[in-house]
């Protein structure tokens, strides 16, 4: 038996290591149960142990795989957990979940249909290329619930022809970008890099205007990298360890050059940054991605941190449309980060009420969207659709593009980024 969440590790890939690694930590769960009311995997996990009298060691193949299809990676068990590194116990259960995966995909476990699902998902930027060719086709097709498509779809690689995707956007982030007449800052406080990531360059590329503009309103200069992939978060969380690692060497060679430039990196999405600070490091182990890592914000994270700095401004003239009220939804991986509510701190600057929901929209990554975990996924985002319906604020505010849909999916309520309400406090021209 291996402690081990090392992909290089000899042993990491080996079934049986895995088996009495896992068995050990399930056991470590259900004496503790501190994780009771997260995730769906800890509540199937302590009822099967339950069952079996405490006897960790009799968990089934099919229990024990049920409590791996059932954790979605929301990285919250982590920040409750007494035995994390550098605990004896060593513990990390959202990283031995991966492990999971990953032997899965190396061992060729997964049935051809998962296999392809996970293949396919993966691929943002392929899927994201081709559908922005003719975007209107493809959300008519592909992104409404319950066309041909969808249900072609879901019986092929297992997507829900019932949930409503993100949309598509006409234009993508990037086109927008080279056609913008510039807004040169003359007296830069100092410059950032975008890192923009799939989300807002296929689907919502509104986000990444608005956090040029309110970088440039508070004299902050933007570049925006090219030859950027996707984070390859969607390949991490899925098992295929060797291409992610071959996403994160490709972008942590471009921002390296940004970061010596001396130049952050700001980010818009949060599971993206919590790979670029957490998941670079641990995969690539180089000094280029640990500064890069270190040099990387949350886009609200950095405003504060002009806020709060001695030599540099956040300006603070909000004199646009200002909610009174705002419902706003942190992310499960922007809790994960445990960086605090910056994106409240900002809002509540700007003089708006906040009312903070801390609940999971059940979808984390492609999770939520699979047709065998629809049903638990709609149970999972309860909670959370409760609180907008009764909190019944103005607006609602969330920094996660596939919750903000899954909100909107269920509620009716258009959710907007942070960066997107700040615009519109500081009044700046959307002309520019």
């Amino acid at each position: 038996m291996t402690t081990t969440y090392d992909p290089a590790d000899k042993a990491y890939y080996n079934e049986g290591d895995f088996e009495a690694e896992s068995l050990r930590v399930f056991d470590i769960c259900h004496g503790c149960r501190l994780c009771y009311n997260l995730c769906p995997s800890f509540p199937t996990l302590f009822s099967f142990i339950d069952e079996l009298d405490g006897q960790v060691e009799k968990l089934s193949r099919p229990q024990r795989d049920q409590v791996i299809d059932e954790c979605y990676q929301c990285k919250l068990c982590y920040l409750k957990c007494p035995y994390i590194p550098p605990h004896e116990w060593d513990l990390d259960f959202p990283r031995m979940m991966m492990r999971a995966q990953a032997v899965r995909v190396k061992n060729r476990l997964d049935s051809k249909k998962e296999a392809l699902a996970k293949k396919a998902l993966a691929k943002t930027d392929l899927s994201g290329n081709v559908a922005t060719i003719f975007p209107e086709l493809t959300n008519k097709l592909v992104t409404k619930p319950n066309t041909f498509v969808r249900k072609l779809t879901e019986s092929t690689i297992g997507i829900s022809s019932k949930r409503l995707l993100p949309p598509y956007a006409k234009q993508r982030f990037s086109t927008w970008w080279r056609k913008r007449k510039v807004n040169t800052v003359k007296n830069p406080q100092e410059s950032v890099a975008l890192f923009t990531t799939c989300f807002v360059e296929y689907m919502q590329p509104s986000i990444g205007k608005s956090t040029v503009r309110v970088l440039e309103h508070n004299d902050i200069s933007v570049t925006n990298p090219s030859g950027i992939r996707c984070c390859g978060a969607p390949y991490l969380h899925s098992g295929e360890i060797d291409k992610f690692v071959d996403s994160a060497k490709l972008n942590v060679d471009r921002l390296a050059i940004e970061v010596a430039q001396n130049r952050k990196i700001v980010v818009s999405q949060p599971t993206c940054a919590y790979i670029l600070k957490q998941d670079y490091p641990r995969y690539l182990k180089t000094e280029k991605s640990k500064n890069v890592a270190e040099n990387t914000l949350d886009i609200s994270e950095y405003l504060i941190g002009l806020k709060n700095s001695d030599d540099r401004v956040l300006k603070l003239d909000f004199d646009g449309e200002i909610p009174e009220s705002v419902s706003y939804h942190c992310a499960c991986h922007l809790r994960a980060q445990m960086n605090g509510y910056k994106a409240r701190d900002l809002m509540k600057l700007a003089g708006i009420k906040v009312d903070l929901i801390q609940e999971c929209s059940g979808i984390d990554g492609t999770w939520g969207y699979r047709e065998k975990n629809m049903e638990l996924a709609m149970k999972v985002s309860k909670p959370l659709i409760e609180k907008v319906e009764t909190l019944k604020s103005s607006l609602v505010v969330g920094d996660c593009h596939l919750a903000n849909t899954s909100i909107f999916e269920q509620t009716g309520s258009t959710v907007v980024h942070p960066i997107e309400l700040l615009e519109k406090a500081y009044g700046i021209d959307k002309k520019s």
